[in-house]
């Protein structure tokens, strides 16, 4: 054991600066397939299957005449394929470079992770055999998630001195949330895996049952997606906003309110499960000092100004989509409510941070930059809000039979939600290939 700070540096094991480069560039060009992959997810089995969904739905005003298995598809693409990809390739470059090859298990865990993405769109879209194909994506994407645990468990927590020794740091606020969404996406893969091997035993189609479909998707989006969010939130927001650090003890009750919220949910207590997640969804902005003044000006040097704007909007939505639930869980008759409950969440408040955060940290973790159009950015989440509001204002009113120009309403949401889609992949794609590197003079640093 090592009893000294000076020490303990002395026999810290560090690579050579040359070394380090060639791990960083070789990290954030993995990263750039990472996201390139995740984008073809979001644009064409995400957000075009979404897209011809809602059309017939509008055409036939109701789901009766739509498989449920392209639901789960248009589902699995967005959250899995886009979002999944994004975190697990932001996760690999985040952990610090060694001396083994930073390529192997975050290379295998692309070809695993996009391999199973696009066995489950087969599956459930083209019903190929599909008890073959949607047990075998299952498989495919939690052995990507469980080599991704296995790579972040090697990533030691900062040590700091205490008098003359060397002691590991408590683990900050911020990554106790991305633990718990983390968890979350491995207790979602394993879920899965287990629902897809008994379809594959005993079921009459490649869906799952609609009341098990629902928890599955109440763990997807409040179990794994909404505390990666806050996590990263809390890490970036205080440098790229100019606002206080989150404020650790109320960060937790959020964190509280939402576990507790999914595991009534998971239970089957609705209405105090959407109790709970709507006061977290309060609490977080409590929280994040996202309702305060800044103490400063924000970091908006190569993206658009309206960037902090679009952060706030994003958890606006988050406490909509919260509301919502509430209102859904009291009254919804056809799943109008909840459709827009759920769309507040996923679009309104992931997607949202997504076309906000992403400009500002992406290119720069893959090597580039900046982003290469800010007015591509800014109407890429322009068009996103505009589509998401009227999708979750009309789709209640649609599916509730209040009135029927919702059903006229819903396609314009959804050729506006696919255009900003597409803008957004346009800008990051291009940034990659024709930004400037950084590597030309260096390697990427942290944004």
């Amino acid at each position: 054991m090592v009893n000294n700070v000076a020490e303990f540096k002395l026999v810290t094991n560090e690579l050579p600066v040359a070394v380090k480069n060639a791990h960083e560039r070789d990290k954030s060009f993995l990263l750039r397939a990472w996201i390139l992959s995740g984008l073809f997810f979001m644009a064409l089995p995400g957000t075009l299957l979404g897209f011809s969904n809602l059309l017939a739905i509008s055409t036939h005003h109701g789901l009766s005449n739509l498989p449920p298995a392209w639901m789960e598809g248009h589902g699995h693409a967005q959250v899995f394929g886009w979002i999944g990809s994004f975190i697990l390739g932001i996760g690999f470059y985040s952990q610090p470079a060694s001396k083994r090859s930073t390529n192997i298990i975050p290379g295998v865990c692309l070809l695993l992770w996009t391999s199973g993405v696009a066995l489950r769109w087969i599956g459930n879209i083209y019903g190929w055999h599909w008890r073959i194909l949607l047990p075998l994506s299952a498989g495919l994407e939690l052995v990507a998630v469980l080599f991704f645990l296995k790579a972040a468990s090697h990533h030691k927590l900062p040590e700091t001195a205490v008098g003359q020794v060397a002691v590991k740091a408590p683990m900050e606020n911020w990554m106790v949330s991305v633990l718990i969404g983390t968890a979350g996406l491995a207790l979602v893969t394993g879920f899965n895996f287990v629902e897809c091997l008994r379809l594959a035993m005993m079921g009459s189609s490649p869906s799952f049952p609609h009341n098990l479909d629902q928890k599955y998707l109440l763990l997807l989006g409040w179990g794994f997606m909404v505390p990666i969010v806050w996590g990263f939130s809390a890490r970036w927001l205080p440098s790229f906003l100019a606002i206080a650090m989150a404020d650790g003890r109320t960060l937790r009750v959020a964190l509280g309110l939402d576990l507790l919220g999914v595991a009534c949910g998971i239970v089957g207590w609705t209405v105090p499960a959407a109790v709970l997640l709507a006061l977290g969804a309060v609490v977080v902005m409590l929280a994040l000092h996202l309702v305060q003044r800044p103490t400063g000006t924000a970091k908006v040097s190569g993206i658009h100004p309206s960037f902090p704007s679009f952060v706030r909007i994003a958890y606006a939505w988050l406490m909509i989509a919260g509301g919502m639930s509430v209102w859904a869980a009291c009254a919804d008759q056809h799943g109008g409510i909840w459709g827009a409950s759920r769309h507040a969440s996923t679009v309104g408040f992931a997607a949202t941070m997504v076309f906000a955060i992403g400009p500002r940290i992406l290119p720069h973790f893959g090597g580039i930059y900046k982003i290469f159009s800010k007015r591509l950015m800014f109407f890429s989440l322009l068009f996103l809000q505009v589509g998401c509001t009227l999708r979750v204002c009309f789709e209640p009113l649609a599916y509730e039979g209040i009135t029927s120009l919702g059903w006229r309403i819903l396609p314009i949401s959804g050729v506006l939600e696919l255009t900003a889609v597409l803008l957004f992949a346009t800008n990051l794609s291009l940034s990659f290939l024709l930004g400037r590197s950084m590597f030309t003079q260096g390697p990427a640093q942290a944004a």
